[in-house]
């Protein structure tokens, strides 16, 4: 009988480093130390918005504290070089929008990062981009906008907040539909096209749901909206697609991790994300502020990437809009 115990026992400590590496590889992911997310502007827009929310809500979750690291420059190229550089361990990621990832990338010969070969752990975020025009418009609506702009494009002048911005590209699909070449006045953001805009210097702009305070008040008159579908904040409102076809621009934002991460951090990142996205607490934030939680996870996210990118890379070589450094 002690023989038998004894063969068993030594049996038994024979297993047991195969049974931990099982156990181990069946175990969750864990954090084992703060996380950062990147938000590659400055504190207050859309971005940091978003950061802060999300940060706050999965750090319980996570167990560890989420800290949000403002890193602005280079229209928001440099913060998200910082994410791609990082070790892929699930302890860095970013905030990223059309203009990091499907848009800017393509206006820089040199980009300081392959966008598509990061992890894009989830859409976190839509919103359209809202066509809003000065109160005092010489056209009533939509159509008569559009007929105008057909008729005589260069009369028309279409602020944005600057070259290779989302809000340009949308002008210049825009022009592409319409088969016109309105006459583009860029500026250095959104809120200095806002200010002319109210204040008549330009006829009309793309701007994101920062201008909706502005059609509130009556300073702005707002025509349509990107998207293919109606915006719930303004469900009257008719869209581009539905009057020129073929036209659903989103003003998006995602999460993204540095190339590599592993599958087990990718998964937990992905459903922390979800669950974060499904609170009251995240959908009142983000919906108070005009953007729709969205969450796509990566094999989801990144064809969607991809289209985007397929797009204005079209609409790029269409304009002829040459790339910068």
């Amino acid at each position: 009988m002690t023989h038998a115990l004894t063969r068993r026992a030594a049996l038994s400590l024979l297993a047991a480093p195969a049974l931990l590496r099982v156990a181990n590889a069946q175990a969750p992911w864990a954090l084992d130390h703060a996380v950062r997310i990147i938000v590659p502007f400055p504190p207050g827009g859309g971005l940091d918005l978003v950061g802060r929310v999300l940060a706050e809500v999965v750090s319980p979750a996570l167990g560890q504290p989420v800290v949000v690291d403002n890193r602005a420059g280079a229209a928001g190229a440099l913060g998200i070089e910082q994410v791609f550089r990082s070790a892929p361990d699930g302890h860095t990621l970013g905030i990223t929008s059309a203009g990091n990832i499907t848009i800017g990338p393509l206006l820089r010969r040199s980009p300081p990062y392959p966008p598509l070969a990061m992890t894009h752990v989830s859409r976190l975020t839509t919103s359209p981009l809202m066509l809003v025009a000065r109160k005092d418009l010489p056209v009533a609506d939509l159509d008569a906008f559009l007929a105008w702009a057909r008729a005589k494009p260069q009369e028309v002048r279409f602020g944005s907040g600057g070259v290779g911005s989302s809000p340009h590209m949308a002008l210049e699909l825009l022009n592409i539909r319409l088969g016109a070449t309105m006459l583009h006045v860029p500026y250095r953001g959104t809120t200095p096209l806002l200010t002319d805009l109210a204040a008549g210097q330009v006829d009309v702009g793309f701007s994101d749901a920062s201008g909706w305070p502005l059609v509130q008040q009556g300073a702005l008159r707002l025509l349509a909206v990107s998207t293919a579908e109606p915006w719930a904040r303004s469900a009257g409102t008719p869209t581009l697609d539905s009057r020129v076809g073929d036209f659903n621009v989103s003003n998006w934002y995602g999460l993204v991790a540095p190339p590599g991460l592993p599958a087990p951090v990718l998964a937990r990142w992905e459903a922390e994300t979800a669950k974060a996205l499904a609170t009251q607490r995240v959908r009142d934030a983000y919906e108070g502020s005009g953007f729709t939680p969205s969450p796509l996870p990566e094999a989801e996210f990144k064809p969607f990437l991809e289209r985007e990118i397929a797009l204005w890379k079209s609409v790029i070589e269409t304009a002829k809009i040459e790339p910068e450094g």
